[in-house]
């Protein structure tokens, strides 16, 4: 479930290419505001499956700042919305710890059980934004031994991602109980 066609078409190119038709659900989900992003990720698949009613998934990617101790965490997108681009480059600037791990954590309801898959990917926040913004904190992100941010690798990104490694694990978990070949 998510109403961002941009994280749409990026789990549609992932999924799609081992055989995982992802159809998306557009109903907006009261999400909890909390650091902890596991549980975040929990109670919105509760709370997504009660609304449809059949095997889903949900996914929530957060932002770990090594000089703010791990926020924004599972507050990503509360303050990116309220710093933006420009601003939250400033604002790591002035850490002591342009650090920043980016992890998506991703739940899964088979109509019985709850399976959880974790992806992450570690770099800097640069100076400078660099790329497209409409992807929100892709362009704030370049991930360790690399020299460009995620927007401005476009497609390439889906091969390293944080959210790439996540649904792997899920795609994986789909072929251990046959439910894609």
């Amino acid at each position: 479930m998510s109403n961002n066609k941009h994280k749409i078409e990026e789990v549609q190119r992932i999924l799609g290419s081992v055989g995982v038709d992802v159809v998306p659900v557009s109903k907006k989900i009261e999400e909890i505001q909390t650091e902890d992003v596991e549980r975040l990720v929990r109670d919105k698949l509760i709370k997504a499956f009660e609304a449809v009613g059949r095997p889903l998934f949900v996914e929530h990617t957060g932002l770990y700042l090594h000089g703010l101790n791990g926020l924004p965490a599972g507050l990503t997108q509360i303050f990116w919305d309220n710093l933006q681009a420009d601003r939250f480059a400033s604002l790591v600037k002035g850490l002591d710890d342009a650090r920043v791990t980016a992890k998506t954590f991703l739940a899964y309801c088979d109509g019985h059980e709850i399976h959880t898959f974790e992806g992450s990917v570690n770099g800097i926040v640069p100076c400078k934004p660099a790329g497209s913004t409409d992807f929100q904190w892709d362009c704030v992100f370049v991930p360790d031994g690399l020299t460009q941010t995620f927007a401005e690798m476009g497609k390439a990104k889906d091969e390293i991602s944080m959210r790439r490694k996540a649904l792997d694990l899920f795609a994986a978990h789909l072929k251990s109980q046959r439910v894609i070949k």
